[in-house]
């Protein structure tokens, strides 16, 4: 069972925590024309254009890996996307940091698909959403690849160019066709959705995730390998 070490301005403390749903929210830029060159980049792979946005894509839950050092993956054409993530838990909601790792080689299959294959990493730390939401919009995504031997800047953009939590789970709520939904259902994680790839979306063997909070001077991180099983036929 995923164990999570827990931030909040009363101290610290550790749960163990088993998820029930694991919902990808796709399509969350608050800038539709960012929206429109991401839906482009995806049909020129052959990938149809979404129906509604956002969309949401639930995958199984088993998926989400907490503090992984590597993951495997079979075939080269994968890559991680730093998102924010938000765990509903019995004491109200929480955030945390994750990677969707995804198979690029079968989004012409279908982007849901692609996103089934691989595990989604987690870092470890938690935040209570109630002490950086008044500041939402200043928390920073990072992340960082090996490309090369060099580790190189990958993602960068602060969350003000990605919906807002109370946003995507209206929306949920609403895909669900549900009138009032005033939180996440207990036990659900949802990825709130990747910003742009500096460069490009493409792989890399190790890949380094970073939110940080300059209001309140902290930050959560992780990092881990991808390993490339052998392709058998």
């Amino acid at each position: 069972m995923p164990t999570f070490e827990r931030y909040s301005l009363a101290g610290i403390d550790r749960i163990a925590f088993e998820p029930t749903e694991l919902i990808l929210a796709g399509w969350t830029s608050r800038d539709p024309s960012a929206v429109e060159r991401q839906i482009a980049e995806v049909a020129a792979l052959g990938v149809r254009s979404p129906t509604r946005i956002p969309t949401f894509y639930p995958l199984d839950p088993a998926l989400l890996a907490s503090a992984v050092p590597r993951i495997h993956v079979l075939g080269e054409r994968t890559s991680g996307e730093v998102e924010v993530v938000l765990l509903s838990l019995r004491d109200g909601l929480w955030v945390g940091l994750g990677s969707d790792h995804t198979d690029r080689a079968m989004l012409g299959q279908g982007i849901a698909i692609s996103k089934q294959l691989c595990r989604k990493p987690i870092a470890a730390g938690l935040w209570r959403f109630d002490e950086v939401s008044p500041h939402w919009d200043h928390l920073m995504l990072r992340a960082h690849i090996l490309e090369g031997g060099d580790r190189r800047l990958y993602m960068e953009a602060p969350l003000a160019a990605v919906r807002r939590p109370e946003d995507l789970i209206h929306d949920y709520a609403a895909d669900l066709g549900l009138t009032h939904y005033p939180r996440l259902p207990v036990g659900t994680v949802m990825f709130c959705g990747a910003i742009g790839a500096i460069g490009g979306i493409r792989p890399a063997p190790r890949f380094e995730m970073e939110l940080v909070d300059p209001v309140l001077g902290r930050s959560l991180r992780h990092a881990y390998d991808i390993e490339v099983l052998p392709f058998v036929v």
